[in-house]
């Protein structure tokens, strides 16, 4: 019986697991990580608004393990064995015959005064942070900005905070508050969300100079400070900074055998492989360094892509054959703003971008479809 190893429970971790069954039906299934939870992060920007509580994205995997058969190991990666095979947890080891990464990221957090900032994606806890002190400020101003990795362009997230800044000014205006507050948008890059197209970042601009949302833009963030933001190009006041920094690998793939980046993440080639793991060691979602276009987005569509493709290449192994199967870079998401939604989807040979209100309740649609095998 082959044994497949998933570290993480996301997007990437959770596709893998339906795809497994369906094509290895008797494969054993081991799944690690700290809880049989699954936390739906593209929601978080709702809770500030009071949309979803922390319960509603708080998604319990027990059912749904039992169902897949999958063997949860409460525990918090540590190491890997110099072959690929042996996994080391706080929780004891463990070995497998084939292993999937798909455990996230984490955030660059060197600059000077990084904790006086929140970054919504870093999980539930943080938005509910959010949500408390937009509650408690009578006025003042709020500082959203992200930034990158330098060294690896495509691991940085701009889309979620576009839109806790455009649902924030929506937010304020419907509670007859937004005049009391100062909302200002900074970032390094003169371009913010270039990966998008040019034609986003041209209606993304317009949309914040209408909302009458001030820009800080390409100024190199060098630090904060509780009450300012601090960049090359001059400080910004600040009561409340919202910033979302650059990406890297995981904590423990820095003493691992596997290659990285010079960005830090974990290579992958085309078919989802580590290369010099071919085989054993494959890699989904945000922890990998994949070959592909510069604006090839970091986001669940996209590990829920490499997932599959990771996962029909471990049954060619299993059969003798050589990998084939890929994935296609695409960046679908919603931009939502509370009142509307901005779709923008791109592909190598097609791009798109579509505003309406429909779009605000298409996006609470598909969380519900997305999450019905998880809570049924």
């Amino acid at each position: 019986m082959n044994h497949i190893t998933i570290i993480g429970s996301g997007f990437a971790g959770l596709t893998a697991i339906r795809e497994i069954r369906k094509k290895l039906p008797s494969a054993r299934i081991t799944l690690v990580s700290p809880l049989p939870e699954f936390h739906y992060l593209p929601s978080l920007i709702w809770i500030p608004p009071g949309l979803r509580q922390p319960e509603d994205l708080r998604i319990d995997l027990s059912r749904f393990f039992r169902t897949h058969r999958v063997e949860h190991h409460p525990g918090r990666l540590l190491g890997v064995s110099e072959t690929g095979r042996g996994l080391f947890t706080d929780k004891g080891e463990l070995s497998t015959d084939q292993l999937l990464i798909a455990s996230g990221d984490r955030f660059i957090k060197n600059l000077p005064g990084i904790e006086h900032t929140i970054a919504l994606c870093e999980g539930i806890d943080a938005a509910v942070k959010i949500r408390d002190r937009l509650v408690n400020m009578q006025g003042g101003t709020i500082a959203f900005g992200f930034s990158g990795n330098p060294k690896e362009p495509a691991a940085m997230r701009g889309g979620p905070m576009f839109e806790l800044l455009f649902g924030t000014d929506t937010l304020l205006r419907k509670q007859g508050r937004r005049e009391h507050f100062n909302l200002v948008f900074f970032a390094p890059g003169t371009q913010p969300g270039k990966r998008l197209g040019e034609q986003a970042v041209r209606k993304i601009l317009e949309e914040m100079k209408r909302r009458d949302i001030k820009t800080h833009l390409g100024h190199k963030i060098t630090g904060f400070e509780a009450d300012k933001v601090l960049t090359e190009g001059g400080a910004i006041e600040s009561d409340l900074t919202l910033f979302m920094p650059g990406m890297t690998g995981p904590d423990w793939a820095v003493n691992s055998p596997f290659p990285l980046s010079e960005g830090g993440l974990i290579q992958a080639d085309k078919h989802c492989q580590v290369p010099g793991f071919e085989g054993s060691v494959y890699i989904a979602g945000d922890a990998g360094s994949f070959p592909g276009p510069a604006w090839m987005p970091k986001q669940a569509h996209m590990a829920d892509l490499q997932a599959k493709a990771a996962v029909a290449n471990m049954v060619l192994y299993t059969q003798g054959k050589p990998p084939a199967a890929t994935y296609t870079p695409e960046l679908a998401c919603i931009i939502d703003t509370l009142a509307d939604g901005i779709l923008v989807f791109r592909r190598p040979n097609r791009k798109f971008m579509w505003r309406s209100r429909i779009f605000h309740y298409a996006k609470r649609l598909f969380e519900w479809w997305y999450l019905r095998p998880y809570r049924s």
